[in-house]
């Protein structure tokens, strides 16, 4: 049977952003759904955001698109060009190579939840708006090339 059951899927909050960029996704706590579903040509993963998280650093992908759909409470979507708010059925995209920096932000008092859809080439990796790194498919770097001591978690 195609249905997943999400309470099935292991749900955690790890990262492989080293310190001191690791803490303000410790409210993040995401499930692999693709795998969970035996997909393997794009990625999707259900996240949920505790009040005052964050979904990543502000990065952008060089060859990957992204797709983000609100299914419950709100954040806050900060790109370059500004700040907007989502709320559940809202939809946000972002294509690969664009450079637009983007993350989501919970600034309400409750959980807010998401689905978000990835397919492209993941070792192509990506950069950072507003921190000193970049990102393979499994190592993060400092912009001059020098690795940080943690591995990128897939």
């Amino acid at each position: 049977m195609p249905k997943l059951d999400l309470a099935s899927i292991p749900q955690s909050n790890a990262t492989g952003y080293p310190p001191p960029f690791d803490a303000a996704v410790a409210g993040r706590w995401w499930r692999r759904l693709a795998p969970a579903g035996g997909l393997t040509a794009f990625g999707a993963s259900h996240v949920v955001l505790k009040p005052g998280a964050w979904s990543s650093q502000r990065h952008w992908h060089n060859g990957e698109d992204e797709l983000l759909v609100m299914i419950a409470g709100e954040a806050v979507l900060v790109e370059d060009g500004g700040e907007t708010l989502l709320r559940a059925g809202d939809i946000a995209s972002f294509a690969m190579g664009a450079g637009n920096g983007h993350h989501l932000i919970n600034r309400s008092a409750a959980d807010c939840a998401f689905v978000v859809v990835s397919a492209g080439d993941r070792a192509a990796g990506g950069g950072y708006s507003d921190i000193d790194m970049l990102f393979t498919a499994d190592a993060y770097t400092h912009k001059d090339g020098t690795p940080y001591p943690t591995d990128r978690i897939a």
